[in-house]
């Protein structure tokens, strides 16, 4: 049978994938850059800061308060302990993945394009779930508070483009391919 580029050759063994690992890293690092820069330094919004406008009912903790801060920071603590198991698991599955030539996975296009694909797709789930859906919270709420939110969604889109094109002009990574200076050797 004969096979195009791309194509998987019958009886051979393809190479683990970077996909699920790179998405799941991306996923858990979005969300640190989202629970650092915009809820802690520059602290626009917390988990729970629009609640008093949201969609479901939440009650409302004002971040303005000692009691209302306290809340939003334990909620965003929690936030960031799902971030932390979302970079443990993708470091396990990677880990798991690649069993030859590790650090070679660093540099690879293919792992970095899917850790964009995942923060991008945490800003579209995130975005359109609490921004939207719930109205939990908004990237900078007030006046024109649906431009940040639609800005925090092209934001997402463009990375998930990005990462797409990136992983796409990767080499595959192969773990059990010589490194370049083994293939020189032999």
């Amino acid at each position: 049978m004969a096979t195009t580029t791309g194509e998987a050759r019958a009886g051979t063994a393809q190479p683990a994938s970077l996909q699920l690992p790179g998405i799941v890293l991306g996923v858990g690092l979005g969300g640190f850059v989202d629970g650092i820069l915009l809820h802690q330094l520059l602290q626009w919004h917390h988990m729970l800061t629009s609640t008093n406008h949201d969609h479901i009912g939440v009650k409302y903790y004002n971040p303005k308060t000692v009691s209302g801060l306290e809340m939003n920071t334990v909620w965003d603590g929690i936030f960031h302990n799902v971030c932390w198991i979302a970079v443990l698991l993708g470091l396990a599955i990677l880990y798991a993945r690649v069993t030859h030539n590790r650090r070679r996975v660093w540099t690879s296009r293919v792992l970095w394009g899917w850790v964009l694909v995942g923060w991008g797709l945490f800003n579209l789930v995130e975005g359109v779930l609490d921004h939207h859906i719930l109205g939990i919270h908004h990237v900078y709420a007030g006046e024109g508070q649906v431009w940040w939110d639609i800005g925090f969604l092209v934001l997402g889109a463009l990375l998930v483009a990005v990462g797409h094109l990136l992983q796409r002009s990767g080499q595959p990574f192969d773990p059990s391919a010589p490194t370049r200076r083994e293939a020189r050797r032999a």
